[in-house]
């Protein structure tokens, strides 16, 4: 099984990002690393942390997120597959999919694997986003080969909504509002 890791880069980031309005009228705080990093023991209290690595899975699907606090950037990822084999066709259906049915995740190959990916500005990102983006990406991984969806706004009536709402209402089980 793959080990997933949380790679994080030390510095300072903006106290609060513009125009950030939850619900409750107070706006969120800047994503950091340490509060990213806290969201995700939170998702995955088992996490391992090896320096300035963190280890979780959700649902069994190993995630992998990396963040550049100097940089403002974050990137979560999931392994799909090997990238050798994937024909011309496949490679087609791959980018229509990230066109309209991947959502904010897509699909990306790099050191030899075909990922699922959700790639976004640290400081301005908040927590919703972020969860919603990690359920996207690990949706990405489940419908590959069958729908290619991030799972969110689904057109029909059928049950990828539910499937993808499940998935989100779980990672924000015991998240702090």
């Amino acid at each position: 099984m793959l080990t997933a890791s949380l790679v994080l880069a030390q510095s300072d980031a903006p106290a609060t990002p513009e125009g950030a309005k939850p619900e409750n009228g107070v706006p969120e705080p800047a994503m950091t690393v340490p509060r990213l990093g806290e969201i995700i023991r939170i998702i995955d209290p088992d996490a391992v942390a090896r320096g300035p690595t963190i280890e979780f899975t959700v649902q069994d699907i190993p995630v992998i997120v990396i963040a550049d606090a100097r940089a403002d950037r974050m990137r979560a990822m999931v392994p799909i597959r090997a990238a050798d084999g994937i024909g011309a066709d496949e490679l087609m259906r791959l980018m229509q999919a990230n066109f309209d049915s991947a959502l904010d995740a897509r699909y990306a190959v790099a050191q030899g694997r075909l990922w699922g990916v959700f790639i976004h500005p640290l400081s301005p990102l908040e927590r919703d986003q972020f969860l919603s983006g990690i359920a996207q990406t690990i949706n990405l991984a489940r419908t590959y080969g069958q729908t290619y969806s991030g799972g969110a706004d689904v057109f029909g009536g059928g049950d990828s909504n539910r499937i993808y709402q499940d998935l989100l209402d779980d990672l924000r089980k015991d998240q702090e509002l």
